[in-house]
């Protein structure tokens, strides 16, 4: 049976996510998510698109991504076929380091584009591999709340949706439970 063709045209924004083969570690130090990190760094510069957020687990990824003249796939192909090169080299591994096809969710909605962000920061603290987010420096949540000359991460879009000061108020919205969270367009 063929594969679902995925949806892409310039300027769609997707929720990618990806997971170590039979679901083991993709990072087993803290060299292989700084690795990881400079790589997605490389092929955003030769295949331009906007990253908004990520997050590194023990044994998956997650990343926003608005894409400009690239596919996901040709990101995503490119990312991970140079990461598991790395990979399998260091460790003297062969074979496969990630599992089948990546996983992507077209965003068609602000408050979509919003909850994403949301559940890729919240990531770390529902596995419970921390109690809070200021404990987790995998992920584009200190992009968010401290400005970073020269960050990989484009926080414009999202903070569009938040009045001054945004980066108080967009704590606010990603803290926010039930009622609290009706303030926010998602």
């Amino acid at each position: 049976m063929p594969r679902k063709k995925r949806v892409w045209y310039p300027g769609a924004s997707y929720h990618i996510t990806s997971r170590g083969i039979r679901r083991t570690s993709l990072f087993l130090d803290e060299e292989d998510r700084e690795k990881y990190l400079r790589l997605l760094t490389e092929v955003m510069e030769e295949r331009p698109f906007i990253l908004q957020t990520y997050c590194l687990m023990t044994n998956h990824i997650h990343l926003q991504i608005k894409t400009l003249q690239h596919s996901p796939s040709d990101i995503i192909r490119t990312l991970h076929f140079n990461y598991a090169i790395y990979f399998n080299k260091k460790y003297d591994f062969t074979g496969h380091v990630f599992e089948s096809r990546y996983g992507s969710e077209l965003i068609t909605s602000a408050q979509y584009e919003l909850e994403v962000n949301r559940y890729i920061h919240l990531n770390p603290i529902r596995a419970g591999m921390v109690e809070g987010l200021e404990e987790y420096p995998w992920s584009s949540y200190f992009d968010y709340i401290e400005t970073k000359e020269g960050s990989m991460v484009n926080s414009e879009r999202i903070f569009a949706y938040f009045p001054e000061p945004k980066p108080e108020q967009y704590l606010q919205f990603l803290h926010a439970r039930g009622k609290e969270s009706d303030q926010y367009p998602i």
